[in-house]
């Protein structure tokens, strides 16, 4: 579920632009980086400790 509401959410996005994602699921924590690096957006870790992974998630161009 929490992999198909990151899909979602980074459709809205433009080339370029940014949104961060707080993901708490564990198994999600390792499939959104993975599905969205493999889908040209850049991601970028700003926590990540047992409770929570933060990225922020850039749209390539």
């Amino acid at each position: 579920m929490a992999l198909l509401l990151a899909k979602r959410a980074v459709q809205n996005l433009h080339s370029g632009e940014s949104m961060e994602i707080h993901v708490t699921d564990t198994g999600a924590r390792q499939d959104i980086p993975r599905y969205l690096s493999n889908h040209g957006f850049t991601i970028e870790v700003r926590v990540d400790n047992h409770q929570v992974l933060e990225i922020i998630v850039t749209k390539g161009l």
